[in-house]
């Protein structure tokens, strides 16, 4: 008769050393950052993820005898033969042990710098729109140049709520799930989803397989986040109008995922997000998250930050009583 309690007892061990090596490397990457001075000399792994997923968008994207289906196949084996890449070469750092492990994840983890573009943005309001939008084009896909203080604010504030999700939670449960292999995979879709996953008439076909994959893949992180968000809030009080405006809110998003936080943090604010922005010369209609709040002004970019950092520490404390499990 089979007895699962030693492979439960392996499973829950191996997931008690992978989130104390996260613990290990969150602390790093608040302490360090992203050392700028080793990346001039060096391209950061995601940069390398970057030029794989170029070089397959040039040489097969081509419009020119192929069909809509066709695109899309190709797009699909060339994502399937970078996943294939990148967990191979996982596997093989994962015999580096945990020191290697702890550094890897430290790099690819975005806690610090997430913090400090957004900080950028409201420390550059304080000298006015001008710089702002500049600070904010840095982080943000949409048009900035006739954006106003609360469309800029407003900015700040969603791609920090939507960005705590894919550029720590969501790497950080994939280590848990699968090490290294499984935070190279999430990387490598995240950063694919990125660069070829719009609905534009050059990548709808061939990036439908890398953006349908992200979204799978941040489907329990960005739920999760949106959690953290709430209880964060809840810690200042607004834990309800946070929990409800997730609730109400958070599927009416362009995309499945990143409305979850984006409305969380709206709650958690009481302040509005969303709503209609302009991508080059388009109008995105889109609903009001929390539409009753207020408006967004720099002050609430700061505040958020403290949501931020503060679902990170919720998050760190529920790695570290995993990790006691050990």
């Amino acid at each position: 008769m089979f007895d699962p309690l030693p492979l439960l007892m392996f499973s829950l061990s191996a997931l008690a050393f992978r989130a104390a090596i996260l613990l290990a490397a969150l602390a790093l990457d608040w302490l360090i950052g992203e050392p700028d001075i080793l990346w001039r000399h060096i391209p950061h792994p995601v940069v390398v993820m970057g030029r794989a997923i170029s070089w397959f968008d040039r040489r097969w994207n081509s419009r020119r005898g192929l069909t809509g289906h066709q695109r899309r196949m190709r797009g699909g084996i060339a994502i399937f033969a970078l996943v294939l890449a990148v967990a191979g070469l996982g596997v093989v750092l994962s015999f580096g042990g945990a020191l290697i492990a702890a550094v890897i994840l430290a790099v690819m983890l975005a806690a610090r710098s997430l913090d400090e573009h957004i900080r950028a943005v409201a420390d550059a309001l304080d000298d006015g729109v001008a710089p702002a939008r500049r600070a904010v084009g840095m982080i943000v896909g949409r048009d900035t140049s006739d954006l106003g203080e609360a469309e800029i604010a407003r900015a700040a504030i969603e791609t920090g709520a939507e960005n705590l999700s894919d550029g720590v939670i969501a790497p950080a449960l994939w280590f848990l799930v699968a090490g290294l292999p499984g935070l190279f995979v999430y990387k490598l879709a995240n950063t694919a989803d990125s660069m070829i996953g719009y609905r534009n008439a050059r990548h709808l076909a061939f990036g439908c397989f890398a953006a349908r994959f992200d979204d799978v893949l941040n489907i329990v992180p960005a739920r999760l986040t949106a959690l953290l968000i709430c209880v964060a809030a809840a810690l200042r009080g607004r834990g309800i109008p946070a929990c409800r405006s997730m609730l109400v809110d958070g599927r009416h998003h362009a995309s499945p995922n990143a409305g979850w936080p984006e409305a969380a943090m709206a709650g958690a604010l009481d302040i509005w997000l969303a709503g209609p922005r302009r991508y080059g010369n388009r109008v995105r209609q889109a609903r009001k998250f929390h539409e009753t709040g207020a408006e967004a002004q720099a002050a609430a970019i700061l505040r958020s930050l403290r949501i931020l950092i503060a679902s990170q520490i919720l998050f760190a404390m529920l790695l570290l009583a995993l990790a006691s499990l050990a």
